[in-house]
């Protein structure tokens, strides 16, 4: 034991490299507090954030616990079913495109021009997706849909990219010394691999997509957002407490849920 910590201290300092790094920082820290601009905040954002705060304590409830198309109830229910179908779509589409982007399983030119592709997707912000997909579409929660998709694509494609070129090799050739066919290995090589890792990439994505849908509806791409931005506009800070509860509420139980199936799945 005396060896290795002696061999700890001998280890060389690079106490230049730590006062870098350190400058840098308190440099990017305290440029970053005067780009602020605090005097744009007065008396009359202060009252707004109280107003806000009054209102989710005070919240209306008849627009809390109304089952009607226009009550928070179904509002965070299309918010459900926008990121839910979005995310099998997303799903759906990054399985093929991360295994051409798995340098393991295709040449390396065709996954560099794949890995190429899903760089750009993933560059563009949801809110520019649904932007241009409500001029596609028209607003509501069709176009919420397609954003969702093709944002998760990026995201999902990565980390299943991952997973695939992690894929336990030895198990392909000990199929192909027993005679397997090409369809064989990926039924019963390749798939039992990936599956647990999958669902359990596709419900974190799905976590995030929650919380995508309830932004997009800002832009007009269905789901909550569009009451939330319209309440707010109009000061109906009751309103917006309501909203923001209900949101809240779907968040963390969404939140559990994904946790216990995704430990359920990683751990077999």
């Amino acid at each position: 034991m005396n060896a290795i910590e002696k061999q700890l201290y001998a280890k060389p300092r690079s106490n230049v490299y730590i006062y870098i790094i350190s400058a840098i920082l308190i440099g990017l820290i305290i440029g970053s507090v005067f780009v602020i601009d605090f005097e744009s905040m007065g008396n009359s954002g202060w009252t707004i954030a109280k107003n806000i705060l009054l209102g989710i304590v005070t919240p209306d409830l008849d627009l809390l616990l109304n089952f009607t198309t226009q009550g928070v109830m179904y509002l965070l229910l299309e918010t459900i079913a926008i990121a839910f179908l979005g995310t099998i779509i997303g799903v759906l589409l990054a399985i093929p495109l991360a295994f051409l982007s798995a340098s393991n399983v295709v040449p390396k030119p065709i996954s560099w021009i794949t890995r190429l592709l899903l760089i750009v997707i993933r560059t563009i912000p949801s809110l520019v997706y649904g932007l241009m997909l409500i001029r596609v579409t028209g607003p509501g929660p069709f176009a919420g849909v397609l954003t969702i998709a093709i944002v998760s694509i990026g995201m999902l494609a990565k980390l299943f990219v991952d997973a695939i070129e992690d894929l336990d090799t030895s198990i392909f050739e000990s199929m192909t010394s027993i005679g397997c066919t090409t369809f064989e290995k990926i039924r019963f090589g390749i798939i039992p691999q990936l599956t647990a890792m999958f669902l359990s990439i596709g419900i974190y994505r799905f976590d995030m997509n929650l919380r995508e849908a309830s932004i997009l509806g800002l832009v007009g791409a269905g789901g909550i957002g569009a009451p939330l931005i319209f309440a707010m506009n109009s000061y109906r800070w009751n309103e917006v407490g309501s909203i923001l509860i209900g949101l809240v509420i779907l968040i963390l139980i969404v939140e559990i849920w994904s946790n216990n199936m995704r430990n359920k799945l990683v751990r077999g």
